[in-house]
């Protein structure tokens, strides 16, 4: 199939060989097209050159390598929404405002100050806080979208035989580790993917944390304290019966000091407690059963809280650190802005800033590393 430039995917000439038959055939074209003098494409490169060609600007070419990569259905409609250029569209908006304002804030500079309406003033004040209410809700949409593409990763951390194999057999919903009496039965780190209203959550199941009694256990109790140090969450299981000891506060010390953590008392079964969760003293607690899964509902709700997901939030967009980087660095820019409007040349400095991190994300304002770094993560030939 022929598709002439500038139709195409890429913009330039495209010859697409479609091959029938299993994939040895297809190795067996693939290797004469290189013979004839054809090469392998790189990473991304097919979605490099549509960027180059102005087929697509870079958030949109970074919707394709998060479409492919898309974990849950919410994550791939979200993905599709920034290859559609609606996150591009909803930035350019954004930009668009900037220059609206700093015209009207540079155009006054050239008079003297006293020639300058009040009208004027307070027309790039209404202006400014348009722009920054604007601004918060592409952020928040950013936020959801940096959510259902990186997902929380959760330790499940404790002592032995508080029930966290079992905890993890239930939000996963099949038995996928080992659960016995035997205190050390888990000697190495489970994981496993979960959904909650399609937010996907890594739950990692680890170690006894306790005085290792052999060679094996102490490289288990070594790994899951590495696990811990570089988690998004830490769920530290207790047997509700026992309480929190000696042990669970070191944990909780230990543990680095900015990591949102949640204490679940396990086995109300067995202690006749209801299940429940709430805080106390700035610590988050769920009351559960792993045996018979009361009180799970409540742990999967604060599981989102601790992820930062917002229900509410309708538009989202498949968002990167980058992204969320130059938005907050927006939103500071415009913050100065508005401290600075009784200084026209600084205000308008901060708008030329605020422009700058807006224009980064549709690839606008670039570096050529960051672009190699960008496209060097796609897959083969995408």
């Amino acid at each position: 199939m022929y598709f002439p430039a500038p139709a195409s995917y890429t913009g330039e000439e495209v010859l697409e060989l479609q091959g029938h038959g299993g994939t040895v055939v297809m190795q067996m074209l693939l290797k004469r097209c290189v013979e004839l003098g054809a090469r392998l494409a790189e990473p991304g490169e097919f979605t490099r050159r549509a960027f180059l060609n102005d087929k697509l600007d870079l958030a949109q070419a970074e919707g394709v390598a998060d479409l492919i990569e898309a974990a849950t259905e919410a994550a791939a409609r979200c993905a599709r929404r920034s290859l559609s250029g609606e996150f591009s569209r909803l930035v350019d908006g954004l930009v668009q405002q900037t220059i609206d304002l700093r015209m009207l804030i540079e155009s006054s500079l050239d008079f003297p100050e006293e020639d300058i309406e009040a009208v004027d003033a307070k027309e790039a004040e209404q202006r400014l806080a348009r722009l920054r209410e604007n601004l918060e809700n592409a952020l928040a949409g950013a936020r959801q979208g940096s959510i259902l593409r990186c997902g929380l990763q959760v330790v499940l951390a404790g002592q032995p035989n508080v029930g966290k194999s079992s905890l993890m057999n239930l939000l996963a919903g099949e038995e996928l580790a080992i659960v016995t009496p035997i205190p050390g039965t888990t000697r190495d780190s489970l994981r496993q993917t979960i959904q909650i209203e399609g937010v996907p959550i890594n739950i990692i199941d680890t170690a006894g944390l306790r005085d290792p009694g052999d060679e094996v256990e102490r490289l288990g109790v070594a790994r899951s304290w590495l696990e811990i140090g570089r988690a998004d969450a830490l769920l530290l299981v207790i047997d509700d019966a026992q309480g929190i000891g000696p042990a669970d506060r070191e944990v909780m010390t230990r543990a680095p000091r900015d990591l949102p953590r949640l204490i679940v008392h396990n086995k109300i079964d067995l202690s006749g407690k209801a299940p429940r969760a709430g805080s106390h003293r700035g610590e988050t607690t769920v009351f559960l059963s792993a045996k018979t899964g009361a009180g799970v509902d409540a742990l999967r709700a604060e599981l989102l809280r601790l992820a930062g997901w917002q229900s509410g939030v309708e538009e989202s967009f498949m968002a990167r650190e980058r992204h969320l980087e130059a938005l907050r660095a927006t939103a500071g820019y415009l913050a100065a802005a508005g401290e600075r409007m009784a200084q026209s040349e600084l205000f308008a400095e901060e708008l030329r800033l605020a422009q700058r991190e807006l224009s980064s994300i549709s690839g606008e304002f670039t570096a050529d590393d960051l672009l190699g770094e960008i496209f060097s993560r796609f897959c083969i030939g995408k």
